[in-house]
This record gives C-alpha cells, structure tokens and sequence, in this order.
C-alpha cells in the first residue's frame, strides 16, 4: 500500500503536475496513508512486536526552521505521533514519539510536504507592501493548518466503522504518551505564536491541494527545500 502512495506522492512533487492532477492524486494518496495506518495497528494489536513504540529526531533546518517545525508537527499530530520542539544553539529539532508505522508516515509526508511547499511559495507573488519573510511564515502556517485538518479528517473516515478501533487507538496514545513522558518529564506547552503576514490563506488553499503520502524518491536532503 505504501508503495502506492509513493508513487503518487512522486507524480504531486513534480511541479509540472497541474492543480486537478494534484488533487486526484491528493484524494488518493490520503485514503490509501490513513488506512494503511488503520491496518497496521489493527495487525499490532494482534502481535505487539510487529510495530512498536519508537522514537526520532528530525533536525530542522534553517532558514524559516520554527515554520517547519510547526508543519512537521500539524503532520505528525494527526498521525498519532507526539511531539517535543528543542530549541538549541541557534538550531531546532522536533521529536517525534509514537509507534514505528506512524513516525514513518509523518517523517515521509513531512518531507515531501515541504518540497510541495517551496514549489508553492516560488509560485506565489508577495504583494506589494508585504514584507517578504512574514508573508512566507504565514504562508507556511496557513499552508500547515490545510494539511493537518485534511489529515485529521482523512484519519476519522478511515478508522470509522471498525469494530473496536477506538479502544486500540486509545490504548495506542497512552503507550506513545508514557514513552514521551518519561523521555521529557518537564516540557511545557508552547506559547502560541504570533504572525504579521497575510500569506495565511494562499498559503491554506495551497495546503488544501497538496499531495498528503509518503515518499520514496524523498530522503533527507528535502529537508533543506524550502529555501
């Protein structure tokens, strides 16, 4: 299955892709990842070794690193992941906790993600007036919203309808929950942050066309697309 999201995934990073292509391949590129989810741990549930409670840290480069960081988490929370930022030296890294098959889902889309984003934000003019670098941050916070509430709804549909989906899923957070817990017993919330931009809603109407699966061509140098 992931190996057909791959290849659609593939097709929507190329930016000669049209935006109905993009969307085509965006309705099915999201089915096939949240079932995929589903699946793995209905199987899990059966055989806890097959797909166990993981870990990773993903660094985030700069430029626009605190931006990146937050699409990373509007991915990586409707995957059943949880996350810590860390803030260091000038640098920021997100961690990622939650079972291997979900980090997996959420590192491979957020990659791709951000390559769709650079060729979003090329392809969009910054208004007269506008200071460039604020446009852009609201441009990626709006683009992040799109990808996480089309995320959270495509999860919804998939696991809808399955006999006792609810309480693997429940037993599944409390196990990711503990894991994070007792790797960062001290962290806090974030404080909400602020943006002058108004990229917001271009930015929101890009991510609503987005391709949301994994990747196969994608590996870590993507990270550093969005320049």
């Amino acid at each position: 299955m992931l190996d057909k999201v791959r290849k659609l995934l593939a097709k929507a990073e190329d930016p000669a892709c049209s935006p109905a292509e993009a969307e085509a391949l965006t309705a099915k590129a999201t089915e096939l990842i949240a079932k995929y989810g589903v699946d793995q741990a209905l199987l899990a549930a059966r055989d806890p070794a097959r797909d166990p409670v993981v870990d990773r840290l993903i660094e985030v480069p700069s430029p626009y690193a605190t931006d990146k960081a937050g699409l990373l988490v509007g991915v990586a929370i409707p995957l059943r992941c949880r996350t810590i930022r860390l803030s260091r030296a000038g640098s920021i890294a997100v961690h990622l906790f939650g079972f291997d098959s979900d980090v997996t889902r959420a590192d491979l889309l957020y990659t791709s993600l951000l390559v769709q984003a650079a060729h979003g934000l090329a392809a969009t003019p910054i208004p007269w007036g506008q200071h460039p670098a604020a446009f852009r941050r609201s441009w990626l916070a709006g683009f992040a919203a799109a990808v996480s509430t089309r995320l959270r709804a495509a999860e919804s549909a998939a696991s809808s309808g399955v006999p006792s989906m609810d309480l693997v899923l429940a037993d599944r957070s409390g196990a990711v929950e503990r894991r994070r817990d007792e790797a960062y017993p001290t962290a806090r919330l974030a404080r909400p942050r602020r943006l002058s931009g108004d990229g917001g809603a271009s930015g929101y109407a890009a991510g609503t066309a987005a391709d949301l699966g994994g990747g196969a061509h994608v590996g870590a140098p993507a990270r550093d697309a969005l320049t």
